[in-house]
Parts: structure tokens; sequence; C-alpha cells
């Protein structure tokens, strides 16, 4: 056997040898790629079944009711005829819808601007070391998982003119603070937003409090010594961290406040008069008592797009600032 021939037989049983650890190599993965395939797709097994409910439910009646906004329909008959735009034209003429408008972005704004303003101080003060603070939180939490159906009619028993709160200001010698609180068309609006903000700057809390739960002590602490005052530290400090907990405290309010309908509802129906009608009551109002079904979907897409406008607005916003930072 010459050198050559040793040569030959060398690379022959290397090639092999690589021909073996590359068989050797890619037969495992070969036999893992279907397993981690089976695995990718156990999730949409899960999450297709509550997207075709989701379909089903929501997004297939919105859509046709969107179409229903384009036509005469009355909700009852089966006969209808295509408007075009007369719907949403009529909105502009109709000084009740523009009132409803009106009202609704006043309780929108007061119930923002309150509500996340109690809730942050509240989420201050039971953030301290205080003993009693667990017990504080559960009870300012509480009225947050009531209805509001069950808020309204209690809030509507309290405030009647010879009510318990009444009662209270004249004990207290405060008679000249006593209202009709629901039957006053300039105090209606307010009352109605305070009991929002009764029930939810608890929820508002809540969120306030996760997020206070990410400034750090030293932090604090080292702020306190180099002579920070209480309004410097929030600031500086407390402020940014708690960016994530304000944006979202400020979308869920104003959207909440935008769709409001139960405690309006329940409270006062909208009056006395039209001094609490809103886009929500207007809307049940025409398409379930003045079967003018269309024109009532026509302000509900309307509701949607001041409420998809203002969303996304404070969204970008808060964002864009909080980027800056």
């Amino acid at each position: 056997m010459n050198r050559f021939t040793l040569k030959e037989e060398a690379h022959s049983m290397s090639q092999a040898a690589l021909t073996t650890r590359t068989v050797i190599s890619a037969d495992p993965a070969s036999r893992r790629s279907p397993s981690k395939r089976r695995r990718r797709r156990v999730p949409w097994w899960f999450i297709i079944p509550a997207a075709a409910a989701y379909i089903f439910a929501v997004v297939w009646p919105s859509l046709q009711g969107f179409g229903y906004a384009f036509t005469d329909w009355d909700g009852l008959s089966r006969d209808w005829n295509f408007a075009g735009l007369s719907q949403f034209i009529r909105f502009f003429n109709d000084k009740a819808a523009i009132g409803g408008i009106l009202h609704t972005l006043l309780i929108a704004i007061g119930v923002t601007i309150i509500q996340n303003l109690i809730g942050l101080l509240i989420a201050l003060g039971v953030h301290s070391n205080i003993k009693s603070r667990n017990v504080l939180r559960v009870a300012l939490f509480a009225p947050a998982v009531i209805t509001p159906v069950a808020t309204a009619f209690l809030w509507r028993y309290l405030m009647t003119p010879d009510g318990t709160i009444n009662e209270m200001l004249g004990a207290l010698g405060l008679g000249a603070l006593q209202q009709n609180w629901l039957g006053d068309p300039d105090v209606v609006v307010w009352a109605i937003i305070g009991v929002v903000v009764w029930q939810f700057a608890g929820y508002s809390m809540v969120i306030f409090l996760a997020g206070l739960q990410g400034v750090p002590d030293e932090v604090l602490e080292a702020s306190r010594i180099d002579g920070a005052g209480p309004v410097r530290r929030f600031w500086y400090v407390v402020r940014p961290e708690l960016a994530p907990a304000i944006t979202i405290n400020l979308m869920l309010s104003i959207v909440g406040g935008l769709k409001l309908f139960d405690q309006i509802w329940v409270m006062t129906g909208g009056g006395p008069g039209s001094s609490s009608e809103t886009m929500s009551t207007l809307i049940y109002k025409n398409a379930f008592q003045f079967n003018d079904f269309a024109y009532g979907i026509a302000l509900a897409v309307i509701l949607t797009f001041f409420v998809a406008i203002l969303s996304g607005f404070q969204y970008f916003g808060l964002n864009k600032q909080g980027g800056s930072k």
C-alpha cells in the first residue's frame, strides 16, 4: 500500500465520519422540529374559541349596527331604506344631541380630574407606614366593587330634598348648603360627578399604589437628605415613576366618563328636563323608547368616534411626554 492509497483511505474515512456526524446531528433536530411546531400551535387552539366568540358577539353586531346608521330603520319593521349621511347631518341640527355632547364632556372631564386627584392623594396617604393602612385600603376600595346600579339607587335616596345628606347638613348648621341635588339643573351634573368619584376614586387609588411600589426608598431617602421638601420629592422623584399609572388612570376615567350611563339613568333619567342628558342616555332613548334605531346607532357611532379621538390624543400625548423625560 503506497502513500497515495493511504491518503485516499484517510480522506474517505474523514468524509464518512463527517457524513455520519451530519446525519446524527441533523436527526435529533428533525425529530424535534415537529414537536416544536405543535407546541407553537397550542396557544392558537386556546385563542381561536375566544376570538370566534368575540367576533360573533361583538365585532359582527358592531359592524351590522354601523351599517344601520346609514338607513332609516326604526328597529322594529323589516323594511328600511338607505338614507346616506342623513342621520349624521341630523345630529348637527339636534339641540338635544349637542347639549348631550356638552354634558358628556363636562362629566368626563370632571370625573377624570377630581377622581384622579382624590385617588392620588389617598394613595399617597395610605402608602405611608400607618398601622391601619391595610384596613383603609380595603375600606376605600370597597365602593368600586358595588354595581353602578346599586350605587345609583343608594345615592338617589340620599340626595332627595328630605334625604340623609340634607338632614346631616342641617344638623351641622350648614343649612345654606342644602340642595335639591337631583332636581336643580345647575347642580345635578355635579351631583352625578360626585357619585361617580365616590365609587371609583378607590379604584384609581389601587392603580396609583401599584405605581408607588416602584419608587425606590433609597432615592426618596437621598432626596430627604439633600433637603428636598415633600412637593419637590413628589414632582422630581415620585411623579416620573407614576407615569404609567397616571396614563392608565386617565384613560380609564376619561373613557368611563364618556360612556357613563347606569348612574345617570337610575338617578335622573337625563333630567330634570334635559339638564343631565348625555350621549348615552340619548342613544338609549332614541333606539329603544322613540323607535328611532338608526339615529340612535348614529349617535353611538359619533360617541365612539369621540372616545377614540380623545383616548388617542391622551395616550400618545402622555407617552410622548414620558419619553421626553
